[in-house]
């Protein structure tokens, strides 16, 4: 092997052909690029919070479920005067938690038949509640919370 034939394979390696090959390439990488673009913006899309539901005068949202939303969830518990948090004996977050949330006078409030994630997110007036909250037939849980002045956070455990 000579170094005219070594000069010669680098020449030949970035010659024009080689344009010509990667402008070939050009429409499978723009596919390949949709695709992915097709699988991301799915994800994107579930790392939302869900728009509030209301209940008489309180509102409220419950989701959490996969890292992105869980994330955006718990930043979001600062701008709520009261969140709930569920999670089973090993720190592992739940969903599927029935909730009840009575004011000091007895009256139910909000009822949340089956919690779509282990954050809920809630908007109630300044006040003392009792918060009852169940899990797949475990033993009902209660906590009792003053509203007001500030961010709350409740956390089941069961």
């Amino acid at each position: 092997m000579t170094v005219d034939s070594l000069r010669g394979g680098i020449e030949d390696f970035f010659s024009p052909t080689l344009d010509n090959n990667m402008l070939r390439l050009l429409p499978a990488l723009a596919r390949r690029t949709l695709v992915l673009a097709a699988i991301a913006v799915p994800w994107m899309a579930q790392a939302q919070i869900q728009p509030m539901q209301a209940q008489g005068d309180v509102k409220y949202v419950c989701g959490g479920i996969g890292s992105g939303q869980s994330t955006l969830m718990r930043q979001a518990m600062r701008n709520h005067p009261l969140s709930l948090m569920f999670v089973n004996t090993r720190g592992e977050f739940m969903a599927s938690v029935e909730v009840s949330i009575k004011n000091n006078a007895g009256t139910e409030v909000l009822s949340i038949a089956s919690s779509n994630g282990p954050i809920c997110l809630i908007d109630i007036p300044d006040g003392r509640y009792t918060i009852e909250a169940e899990s797949h037939g475990k033993k009902r849980q209660t906590r009792t919370v003053a509203v007001g002045g500030g961010p709350r956070s409740v956390e089941f455990r069961f």
